[in-house]
């Protein structure tokens, strides 16, 4: 078999170990690894070398990747709680340098950090998205979801119903007075 593999093209080795991932005899491994990860297969190498005991190959691969919580994971279901807790670490701090904060609050979470830190996390992620957002854009998305709502509650007469109504005829009242320059 290994020999068979070694006169593989590359693109045929690629494709030869994902369809037979489960199946890869041992010999081929390491070898089948390296050729994953090299043609940008990132989870099936992952796999492959955490499935047949290479859990370091599997972490360096995932911290290449710059995945540090699934190599976190890995670590900790083989046993090396301080290298994941390390993994954890690094991720987050490697998050939030990459504004990332959605995995920045996962490994803050993971690590047990306290809620207020991970308040401000969530809180870095919102302002980073809402950077450069078209905010006449997104009221124009909110008016049209409040006609929908209009829509749908006519002949309605519920008590829910004229509450709603009343919270929205509000919020456009309000939003009115804001386009007019008023507060």
């Amino acid at each position: 078999m290994k020999e068979e593999f070694g006169r593989m093209l590359f693109e045929e080795k690629v494709s030869f170990l994902i369809e037979n991932l489960k199946k890869i005899p041992d010999e081929l491994a390491e070898e089948g690894v390296e050729v994953l990860a090299k043609a940008g297969e990132t989870e099936y190498a992952v796999v492959l070398a955490r499935d047949r005991g290479l859990i370091d190959k599997a972490i360096a691969i995932l911290i290449d990747a710059g995945d540090y919580l699934w190599a976190a994971l890995i670590a900790k279901k083989a046993g090396n709680d301080a290298l994941s807790t390390k993994l954890y670490q690094d991720g987050l701090k490697y998050y939030i340098n990459m504004e990332m904060f959605g995995r920045a609050v996962s490994a803050a979470t993971a690590l047990g950090m306290s809620p207020d830190v991970i308040d401000d996390l969530y809180r870095s992620g919102v302002s980073r998205e809402s950077r450069g957002a078209d905010m006449a854009h997104s009221r124009d998305m909110i008016e049209c979801a409040m006609q929908s709502l209009d829509i749908s509650l006519i002949g309605r007469d519920d008590e829910i119903s004229r509450q709603l109504i009343a919270a929205m005829n509000e919020e456009r009242e309000k939003n009115a007075k804001e386009d007019q320059g008023g507060s």
